[in-house]
């Protein structure tokens, strides 16, 4: 960063230290000033908020220097910014130009007051021009040191430095009117201002920043139960990690202020706020969007795009690329709450299996644990769960168990080791900042009482490997999952409640559920090693996940498997998420897509949702459609609560059981495809379940559709979301489409089109231009990875077709770093179909058994394979397909096969 210290130092001694009678000066003659600026035809959408705290009057707005306007319009501020408002002015811009970093730095000085205290006197603007459609703007205290985040600092990816001015946008600082602009340079879109656009405002616990938007196209800021395109109209999304049921408008358990804009011209684009303190996000209709934050910094990374692919793909890059999951964790999973005992959890794994459904993982809940303490097993109700786990693993399946980070406290001194152990090692978070304060206690399963770890503490990984090792050793898990790490909390804060602190009790307290930040969770006063809990409690979840992937590598040696359900920017490099206690309705069916769409917006492609759901009692037809669609869920888990009815497959009888086996063979025929989908993710930062737009970025129809998503860009998934319906009508962009099932062409796209869809069956489409690689499916990973390959080839209209396959050991650590992985891309036409080998690094002996080729215009008569006559083939003259079978050709040898 260009050092501009000198200069800052110079102007430390000219700042006017503003006393109480200066400020109250100031609001009490602001109301002369605003007069002429706050005319009362000011468009509705065009009123930036100045009290959100509600129950503003017109005395209390004018002495912020806002206008004044009373209205019946729900959610139209009746008190708003005037056009004119300034609380700060830029005293010195400086262009950087040199051939380290290039960018500018200005200096703002305050003004005037915004009614917030602790308003932060000098600014400094540090706008860094990073990479070619990369630009980072950070706004600091230029004296003081303010908490921000620096997790993710490691895992932003290096750009090679660019000439002068090779750039996708401008930015430019207006200092008459105080703000800064960004533009994308080849058609000067505006994509984000702050001139002349609410009030920025830099309090200690308050900070606000505002921009118009170029269009009302806006997707992300989660994690919150919406539709995919959010609506501009007056939405007030809170940002602050919560265990509650998920409905719309409530904060949710994870915090992602990463929002992507699709342009009216069809370009795209991201902003990101690396900020992890409480935090409210406003949008209205003009459109436009506000960033309240209640802490850290200002620290905005602007993402050129232009399509919504690279958006992500930048947005990765400062972020996190996502981790490449073992093979086997894209099986099916089966858990519930309260198996109750061994024998009942073993009865449903053998019956699933018996049923001849793929399944991979079997689950469970906190009832497997003596007197819910962590890293323990009751040893009456679950007696022989060691030898289970090794039955389990003996038929190539795998086993994960719940592990909470709440820690009981109540036991009698070595009763119990995790507690005495992290008590030696002073890792739990404590109940204040004094470094001598005792641990904060709260509760939340345990008996008694409960503690945390502080997975910023330099001693919590070692604390924490320790106590998986030690329970590992007995229970050979494989993976790990981590609930209630928002964190939860049975108390708002202790038993007593929190202390009466400003972070307890901040000037301003978003829109969360409760009404208060310590809501069922720690206070906000709590410390911890690298701050306050206030500042990091939207990172509990993230930093438990980073601990918990390099124990698991530690202790198994392999690729980790973990799933968290609290997450913040950066989970996805270490883990996956699933969309919690959802309730199992026809609603939150169809709200399951959009939050698995959002997350691989938020660079976590390893997401699910409670198959058939998880509270309440589901339904045979429910849980029907359910299965059908979490067949295609990038994380694929059945799970329900203790109180509801059984709703694993066989349990809802026999109809559920063949949609079940019928959904789940087509995603273990898929498995190649979906394996090398994450790889892409893994290595350049791709989503894996997508949404059409992204694919159709040209066609403003697909920008609200959240009823239907891709696999890639190859194949579509169309689930039923209504009851008692067999017939369904989708979007098809334009493309060639044809049916998976009978390999039909459907349609050449471009319209809405209606697809039969009996109780059995979910909808799903090949697209062409697109070569799927598959296999036979079995019932496990491990039974299906040993078949051959397949090629599923779907033409497109100039009839051409292109794929790839990525191939690793399954659970290696690093295997693509490493080079340890195979690679071959495929391609195919009107008369050919060949192979590429781009890299072979590790032994395998597998080959191409069989080649489809859809979308062919004129019979084929002759087939040769590298030259050489290949009798075993067939055309479909009514579907034009042709069948190539028992080719036999090794993968690690290109091949050309040609057909006329």
């Amino acid at each position: 960063m260009h050092d501009v210290s000198m200069w800052s130092q110079q102007q430390e001694t000219k700042i006017v230290m503003v006393d109480q009678l200066e400020e109250t000066d100031f609001l009490n003659s602001v109301t002369e000033k605003t007069g002429s600026s706050c005319p009362y035809d000011v468009e509705d959408e065009l009123k930036f908020d100045c009290f959100p705290q509600g129950n503003a009057d017109e005395e209390l707005c004018l002495k912020r220097g806002c206008c004044w306007s009373f209205t019946d319009k729900q959610s139209v501020p009746f008190c708003y910014y005037p056009s004119n408002y300034a609380l700060y002015s830029f005293i010195n811009v400086t262009q950087l130009n040199n051939s380290k970093i290039n960018g500018v730095v200005g200096y703002l000085k305050q003004i005037g007051y915004s009614g917030y205290p602790e308003e932060i006197p000098l600014l400094k603007l540090i706008a860094t021009f990073e990479t070619k459609s990369r630009l980072r703007v950070k706004i600091v205290d230029a004296v003081n040191k303010r908490y921000e985040v620096n997790v993710l600092d490691f895992l932003q990816t290096e750009d090679d430095i660019l000439p002068v001015h090779d750039y996708d946008y401008t930015f430019v600082v207006n200092t008459d009117i105080t703000g800064f602009s960004i533009a994308r340079k080849f058609n000067e879109e505006v994509i984000f201002s702050t001139v002349g656009v609410g009030g920025f405002i830099y309090a200690n616990q308050f900070l606000q920043i505002s921009s118009f938007l170029p269009s009302g196209n806006i997707y992300g800021l989660g994690e919150h139960q919406d539709t995919l395109r959010h609506s501009t109209n007056w939405q007030r999304f809170a940002l602050f990690n919560h265990d509650t049921v998920p409905d719309k408008g409530r904060n949710l358990y994870g915090s992602h202020p990463f929002y992507l804009v699709m342009e009216n011209d069809g370009l795209s684009h991201g902003v990101f706020l690396k900020n992890s303190d409480p935090m409210e996000v406003i949008l209205q209709p003009t459109p436009a969007i506000t960033f309240r934050a209640l802490g850290g910094i200002i620290d905005l990374y602007f993402l050129l795009g232009p399509t919504p692919q690279e958006v992500i793909q930048q947005y990765t890059d400062v972020i996190g690329r996502p981790a490449m999951p073992p093979y086997w964790g894209l099986g099916f999973h089966l858990c519930r709450y309260n198996y109750g005992s061994m024998n009942r959890t073993r009865e449903i794994w053998e019956r699933t299996r018996a049923a001849g459904i793929p399944f991979d993982v079997q689950w469970n809940d906190l009832d497997y644990m003596d007197t819910a303490k962590d890293f323990t097993y009751d040893r009456n109700k679950f007696a022989g769960l060691p030898e289970f786990v090794h039955e389990i693993h003996s038929v190539g399946m795998h086993y994960i168990p719940l592990i909470d980070p709440g820690i009981s406290n109540s036991e009698f001194k070595s009763q119990y080791p995790p507690y005495d152990e992290g008590i030696s090692m002073n890792v739990f978070v404590k109940n204040s900042a004094e470094p001598d304060a005792p641990p904060f206690v709260g509760k939340v399963w345990n008996t008694v009482s409960t503690v945390w770890p502080d997975f910023t503490h330099p001693n919590a990984t070692e604390y924490w490997t320790n106590q998986l090792k030690s329970f590992h050793d007995e229970v050979p898990f494989d993976g790990a999952w981590i609930d209630m790490n928002e964190p939860s909390n049975f108390y708002s804060g202790t038993i007593d409640g929190c202390p009466i602190t400003q972070w307890d009790n901040p000037p301003y307290t978003p829109s969360v559920v409760g009404d208060k930040l310590c809501f069922l969770t720690l206070c906000m006063s709590a410390g911890q090693f690298a701050g306050l809990h206030y500042d990091l409690h939207n990172l509990y979840g993230l930093t438990e996940t980073m601990t918990t992937n390099f124990a698991l590598k530690q202790i198994r040696g392999k690729r980790p498997f973990i799933i968290s359900r609290s997450t913040f920017p950066g989970q996805g490099h270490y883990g996956g998420h699933w969309s919690g206690d959802v309730v199992s309705d026809w609603t939150n069916l169809r709200r399951s897509i959009t939050s698995i769409l959002n997350y691989n917006m938020f660079g976590i492609p390893l997401v699910g949702a409670d198959i058939c759901g998880f509270n309440g009692n589901t339904t045979a037809a429910l849980c029907q459609r359910w299965m059908e669609l979490g067949a295609f869920y990038p994380f694929s888990r059945n799970h329900n609560t203790d109180d509801g009815i059984d709703q694993d497959p066989v349990a809802l009888g026999p109809a559920v059981v063949e949609a079940s086996r019928k959904a789940l063979m087509v995603r273990y025929t898929l498995l190649p495809y979906l394996y090398t989908l994450f790889w892409h993710a893994h290595a350049h930062g791709h989503t894996v379940a997508r949404p059409l737009f992204f694919e159709f970025p040209s066609d403003r129809q697909t920008y609200t559709i959240d009823t239907q998503f891709l696999w890639g860009g190859g194949l579509m998934i169309a689930p039923v979301l209504t009851e008692s319906t067999e017939m369904i009508e989708v979007y098809l962009p334009r493309s060639l489409w044809y049916d998976y099932y009978n390999l039909m062409l459907i349609s050449v796209g471009g319209k809405w089109t209606w697809l039969p869809a009996p109780l059995d069956t979910i909808p799903v489409l090949l697209r062409g231009g697109y070569i799927l690689p598959s296999q036979a499916p079995e019932v496990t990973t491990k039974l299906t990875r040993v078949k051959p390959f397949d090629l599923l080839v779907a033409l497109n209209e100039t009839k051409q077709a292109v794929g790839d396959l990525y191939c690793d050991d399954g659970e290696a650590i690093d295997a693509y770093i490493l080079s340890q992985f195979n690679f071959i891309q495929f391609e195919a036409s009107s008369n050919t179909a060949k192979s590429s080998v781009v890299n072979w690094n590790i032994e395998s002996s597998s080959t191409v058994r069989d080649i489809t080729i859809l979308g062919l215009s004129d019979p084929v008569s002759i087939v040769t394979v590298n030259g050489l006559p290949h009798p075993n083939f067939s055309f479909n003259s009514i579907k034009k397909v042709l069948f190539l079978k028992d080719l036999g050709l090794p993968l690690k040898n290109p091949f050309e096969i040609k057909f006329q």
